[in-house]
């Protein structure tokens, strides 16, 4: 028996070894800073909010002229045969003819239907849209790491109450092999107390092993060492002012997805503008100065110099496209309509995600007050439990069933803050509104 119960120490030593020495705290704050800077989907976020901002020029939208300095250079080596109109014969062998031609030349389109004006619309609302997604990231990348820590901390609850169970069968087992030795009890109960504190040790282990995927998961989000070693705080403590009708009216203004299907109705509309703008002329200008130099010595001149202006002006309307211009703009209002019903399904999505969190949340808090009396009362009636053991006025059984009432009560106390929690954190994510309290 002895021998077993030093089994089960060692059993703890294995796998507590890594916590013998105190690593040091993560806080709440220090985690989310950490997300900011290090998280890559967050980075990724940000470089692909850059572009879209870069990309709002008015040379992007096709406003302003394009300007090229264009420089060209043909050669050749021939040998030619000339009749004249005289019949004489003129064989030039080898001749080598060469040109060049340079210069500057601008085009620019001063007239599209109004078509630039729409792109540059367009572009910037891209630019929102990017703007929206970034901080949509991190409001859900903060989120994920405000939920993974307290999802540490409701898991931290756990290994305390498995260890105190624990603690409870070692003390069993002990009372048991003290009885067994003076011939109060059976070897059978001493060994049902051994398998109860084996068992207990198991899923003391699993509980362990459950809380490191975590921390690895959380160092994943803070962009560090997965790992890095650390401990958390020791309490949750959820906001309990939550009212739906608040968050509902917040949503509407500042949800992500409400905002970004209102982007895209504007950019829906903003199609239809381009694809407007061809029924209009198309006017541009063209101008250039370009110099030239030529040499081929069977030609009759044999060498050319030329330089100066030269401009010009295009026009050109669409008459008739084999109605596809028609096509276009019946397609364009059509995607307009679709951009709207999306507006109002997403808002019906959100309003509804809404109402099932804040279902979970008011739950949650409810359970909460419920489960801290049962916690209580359960570790009282456990500590009671086994000192009745120790005076033999109860049997094994019932300890261990003491032992099963006061882990459920503590996994349910635990749970249930960690559903109010992650629920409140979630209906501050959907009104964009997270905080670290």
């Amino acid at each position: 028996m002895r021998k077993s119960i030093y089994l089960i120490y060692c059993l703890l030593v294995i796998t507590g070894g890594a916590y013998a020495q105190t690593p040091p705290q993560l806080t709440l704050r220090d985690a989310v800073e950490l997300a900011l800077k290090n998280n890559f989907d967050i980075r990724i976020s940000q470089n692909s909010a850059a572009i879209a901002n870069n990309n709002v020029t008015l040379g992007n939208a096709g406003i302003l002229p394009q300007v090229t300095a264009d420089f060209t250079s043909s050669n050749s080596i021939l040998t030619t045969r000339q009749t004249r109109a005289d019949g004489t014969i003129n064989n030039i062998n080898n001749a080598r003819n060469t040109g060049i031609t340079y210069g500057a030349n601008l085009n620019w389109t001063i007239f599209d239907g109004f078509a630039m004006f729409a792109n540059y619309d367009q572009l910037k609302e891209q630019d929102k849209l990017g703007q929206l997604s970034l901080k949509d990231t991190v409001q859900r990348t903060i989120a994920d790491v405000i939920i993974t820590y307290y999802n540490l901390i409701s898991q931290a609850d756990q290994i305390k109450a498995l260890d105190g169970v624990l603690a409870i069968s070692r003390t069993q087992a002990k009372y048991a092999g003290d009885k067994f030795k003076v011939g109060a009890v059976s070897r059978l109960e001493v060994n049902t107390a051994l398998v109860n504190a084996n068992i207990d040790t198991s899923n003391l282990i699993d509980q362990y092993r459950i809380f490191r995927e975590t921390k690895v998961r959380l160092n994943q989000l803070l962009g560090r060492n997965v790992q890095t070693d650390f401990t958390v705080a020791d309490t949750i403590i959820v906001d309990e002012s939550l009212k739906l009708g608040d968050v509902i009216n917040n949503a509407q203004t500042q949800n992500p997805a409400i905002l970004a299907a209102q982007i895209n109705r504007s950019l829906a509309e903003i199609n239809l503008r381009q694809v407007k703008s061809t029924r209009y002329p198309q006017l541009s200008v063209a101008s250039g100065y370009t110099i030239s130099d030529s040499r081929n010595p069977a030609g009759f001149a044999r060498v050319q110099n030329a330089k100066g202006f030269n401009y010009g002006l295009t026009a050109s309307i669409n008459i008739f496209d084999g109605f596809n211009q028609w096509r276009r703009e019946r397609n364009a209002k059509l995607q307009i309509d679709n951009a709207g019903l999306n507006y109002k399904q997403v808002q019906q999505v959100v309003e509804a995600t809404i109402s099932n969190f804040f279902i979970s949340y008011i739950s949650g808090l409810e359970q909460v007050k419920i489960g801290q009396t049962n916690k209580d009362l359960a570790k009282r009636n456990l500590d009671l439990s086994l000192e009745r053991y120790r005076l033999g006025n109860i049997t094994p059984l019932e300890i261990r069933e003491a032992q099963r009432n006061y882990l459920d009560a503590q996994s349910r106390f635990s749970m249930a803050q960690y559903q109010a929690k992650m629920a409140e954190v979630t209906l501050r994510q959907i009104t964009n509104s997270i905080d670290i309290k």
